[in-house]
């Protein structure tokens, strides 16, 4: 992680823990690299790549083409929405394990994430994935949106039974104390 090298002596008397800047600059480059990196293969290399897989399978049929999207916008709108509760859980266990989770939300998300790339994408990729798209994937692009809302909708429907259920069992709790009460 960087070595350290301790201060003899700070305004109080104890040590300070001080990071070499040299470990810093180089995992700073690192990380603009990675960023880098992933920009070029998101926006130039990923839309195209996706229309084309998309429109292999698909072949031309809309009906598969819709019943396809539909399925893909479900799964990668539960998965990542589910994910996202234990994120949420891991933001007092450190910010490693919150960044792990992001990681695994983006990487459950990505398909729905790189159709909308396509939709919305003005670069030469997005376009040549619609097209694509167009051609060999009718009612794909169409299919993930609903499919992206049911998901919407089943995770809703999912949180609002998780809540009322421990409401309840807090009525419930609270209605045999005040039965207990009474005997």
């Amino acid at each position: 992680m960087g070595e350290l090298q301790e201060n003899p002596e700070d305004e109080q008397g104890g040590s300070v823990p001080q990071f070499e800047e040299r470990n810093v600059a180089l995992r700073v480059a690192v990380v603009i690299g990675l960023v880098v990196l992933a920009w070029i293969i998101g926006v130039v290399w990923l839309p195209r790549w996706w229309a084309r897989r998309m429109g292999n399978i698909i072949d031309g049929s809309l009906a598969y083409g819709t019943f396809l999207g539909i399925l893909i916008g479900v799964v990668a709108t539960v998965l990542p929405l589910w994910a996202l509760r234990f994120m949420w859980k891991a933001r007092h266990r450190g910010w490693k394990r919150v960044l792990t989770w992001f990681a695994v939300v983006v990487l459950l998300a990505s398909p729905n994430l790189t159709t909308l790339g396509i939709v919305v994408g003005n670069g030469s990729a997005a376009h040549a994935g619609e097209r694509i798209l167009d051609v060999d994937g009718p009612g794909f692009r169409g299919g993930t949106l609903i499919g992206a809302v049911i998901g919407v909708a089943i995770v809703a429907g999912l949180w609002f039974l998780a809540w009322s259920r421990r409401r309840n069992k807090e009525k419930a709790a609270l209605l045999k104390a005040q039965l207990d009460e009474l005997e």
